[in-house]
């Protein structure tokens, strides 16, 4: 059948329906337009925990001097081969753990920028909870002095104290959600996007201690050295968007 053989009514829906496609097809390949979204409120809320430090890092450390470079080192290797041993008879995991920290040996010069001697220092870390533990030990380091006193929290202390300030921090976005919400004339909210962050801790040190090198020698090895914890605060930080409805 041609087309000169259709009738006037047939050939105007033929057109139609050519027409239909064509706008089909337009409209599929035109972009769409997003809508921006309203009534959208962004908002943050922290949480924080103050704990007690229950964790301590003491630093032992020799230094010695010497004509050679290998004098001095089989000086300092002597000095933290005992310090190790004697460490090493009260260890325990946790409770107080022990590890080699530096050991270098660097050249000395004299004004005229030669080589005048060598020196060096080796250094012995005490850590755990066990604070009476590891102060009598480095008490009885003899070829050792106390070098750095640090506190910090444990793993375990870190974690409770980090969901203990998330939930703070959740339970006040939450709260500071619903009275914007309120206070913008809606009735509810509900959440679009949110993230938790844990932020640096905070520390507040009661005593710190770092012995200079000439006063070093001065400390007593009979008694072990009084330490005293302070206190961290953990914060955790949560924020997000809500759409009031």
């Amino acid at each position: 059948m041609t087309s000169s053989r259709l009738s006037p009514a047939t050939r105007l829906g033929l057109c139609a329906a050519l027409l239909a496609l064509a706008a089909a097809a337009q409209a599929e390949t035109r972009p769409m337009t997003m809508t921006a979204p309203q009534n959208v409120l962004q908002l943050a809320a922290q949480g924080s925990v103050e704990v007690r430090q229950d964790l301590l890092m003491l630093t032992l450390s020799a230094d010695r001097e010497g004509a050679s470079a290998a004098q001095v080192q089989e000086n300092l290797r002597a000095a933290l081969d005992a310090a190790l041993s004697e460490a090493r008879k009260t260890a325990e995991p946790q409770q107080m753990d022990v590890q080699t920290g530096e050991f270098s040996v660097i050249p000395r010069y004299d004004r005229n920028n030669k080589i005048s001697g060598w020196q060096g220092r080796a250094s012995v870390l005490l850590q755990g909870r066990d604070f009476p533990r590891i102060t009598a030990a480095a008490a009885r380091v003899s070829a050792m002095t106390v070098s750095h006193v640090e506190f910090d929290l444990s793993r375990e202390q870190r974690a409770k104290a980090q969901t203990e300030a998330q939930k703070q921090a959740i339970d006040a976005f939450k709260a500071r959600a619903a009275e914007i919400t309120r206070a913008f004339g809606f009735a509810s909210y509900t959440l679009r996007e949110v993230s938790v962050g844990n932020e640096n801790d905070e520390f507040m040190p009661r005593a710190m201690y770092a012995a200079a090198p000439e006063s070093a020698s001065l400390l007593s090895k009979k008694a072990a050295v009084a330490v005293e914890p302070g206190t961290s605060t953990v914060r955790v930080t949560v924020s997000g968007s809500v759409q009031a409805q």
